[in-house]
């Protein structure tokens, strides 16, 4: 039997709820990071120089409550905030956060190993192929 759309919008809401909670739970034991915060570490990791208006863009935040997340890791010493050109306020890792960046990388890998790594290589190509053609706009 062919499922419904709404069985597979709530399978891939499902699984994403699981991840969010399970590397929220993992991340916050293993480095003291929630999942938003490693999520910031690993875009400022991949996108050095990041814009605060980009940041809350790549992480579904607002540019207001992205802002406060930045002050709080500037002020755990994570991430530097520098003023730009025009209002711009550019973002780095520090060597801390580029730290608690990797430590948070092998705890999301762990998770996503327990879930995502039952699938083959070829069932995971598919997926993702599949994901980027629905998602796409």
């Amino acid at each position: 039997m062919t499922p419904s759309l709404q069985d597979v919008g709530l399978a891939v809401k499902r699984l994403q709820w699981r991840h969010h909670r399970e590397n929220n739970r993992a991340l916050g034991a293993a480095t003291g990071l929630s999942l938003v915060q490693w999520d910031v570490l690993r875009h400022l990791h991949q996108r050095p120089d990041a814009s605060l208006h980009a940041l809350a863009q790549l992480t579904f935040q607002t540019d207001q409550s992205m802002g406060e997340l930045a002050r709080r890791m500037a002020d755990r010493g994570l991430i530097t905030r520098q003023e730009g050109a025009g209002r711009a306020v550019r973002h780095h890792l520090t060597e801390e956060g580029e730290a608690a960046y990797r430590a948070g990388a092998e705890v999301v890998e762990g998770v996503l190993t327990a879930t995502l790594g039952r699938l083959s290589p070829g069932e995971l190509a598919t997926l993702h192929e599949l994901l980027l053609k629905a998602a796409a706009d």
